[in-house]
């Protein structure tokens, strides 16, 4: 993954996620269904991390648990939510980058 610093560029969604997790899947949908209140699905660069694809990145991130949205803008972490536990929680984590 490479967040680019670009005047205008968009800030990263990092979605860290298990394949085989039930609660990442139900968590993926949350997310979708927030991208898409207010047309948000363009306000981020959205990036799916699979932990057994990419431990590299699990581990640089100091990701402890699944599922896990991290922002990224201008080459830092700007914002971390571990297990969200639906919608709301998830559009109150994105909030300052929503429409």
């Amino acid at each position: 993954m490479a967040a680019t610093s670009a005047v205008g560029s968009k800030p990263g969604l990092v979605f860290f996620h298990s394949s085989v997790s039930g609660q990442c899947r139900r968590v993926e949908g949350f997310l979708a269904q927030v991208l898409q209140r207010r047309k948000n699905h363009g306000t981020f660069r959205l990036y799916r991390v699979d932990e057994l694809e990419r431990p590299d990145l699990v581990e640089r991130f100091k990701v402890m648990t699944l599922p896990t949205l991290v922002v990224v803008e201008d080459k830092q972490v700007q914002a971390r939510l571990e297990r969200p536990r639906g919608c709301r929680e998830i559009e109150r984590f994105l909030a300052p980058w929503l429409n």
